[in-house]
């Protein structure tokens, strides 16, 4: 039997607005879902697992280049954590339980779900100032490249995926 592969899944680059003028910004939207054995087996024993061997902070890079063509456009560097910690929540039925911090704020989910969805799902605005873009017309993709270390649950992971691709037409003035 083999075991299975984590994988970067639904890679989608959406053009939020094209500009009319060229000093305004061009807004995209890029969301992507991290799936395979990583989401599969991340529940609350895997936590409190993990956390009884003070492995209690799970952490994802993002990196992402914006490209036309061969020529990168924008990069944007992001992290994504998961902490394990003790609870006295009433609320939650567990010892040990999880946050997750994005865009530098903490997350508590209620459920494990949850804590999937916040932590393996991802979605991000980028803007990008049109004077960066050469061509009136031009076909933007994102190349996504995700990593984690090596915890109690799994190996060292790099993951790598491409998004479609975006036309936009730009009016130079």
């Amino acid at each position: 039997m083999s075991e299975e592969k984590d994988s970067l899944d639904n890679i989608v680059l959406t053009k939020i607005n094209n500009p009319n003028k060229s000093n305004d910004l061009l807004s995209f939207s890029l969301s992507l879902k991290i799936n395979g054995r990583i989401r599969k087996i991340f529940n609350q024993s895997l936590w409190e697992k993990a956390y009884n061997k003070f492995d209690n902070t799970f952490r994802i890079t993002i990196n992402v280049d914006l490209k036309s063509g061969n020529k990168i456009l924008y990069s944007i560097k992001f992290v994504k954590k998961a902490v394990f910690f003790w609870t006295r929540n009433p609320r939650i039925p567990h010892r040990i339980w999880i946050f997750i911090v994005k865009d530098d704020s903490p997350f508590y989910p209620e459920s494990e779900e949850e804590a999937k969805s916040l932590l393996f799902d991802i979605e991000k605005i980028i803007e990008l100032k049109p004077s960066i873009i050469s061509k009136k017309n031009s076909k933007i993709y994102a190349n996504v490249k995700i990593s984690w270390g090596k915890h109690n649950f799994t190996e060292p992971t790099r993951l790598e995926g491409k998004s479609n691709e975006e036309e936009i037409q730009l009016i130079f003035s």
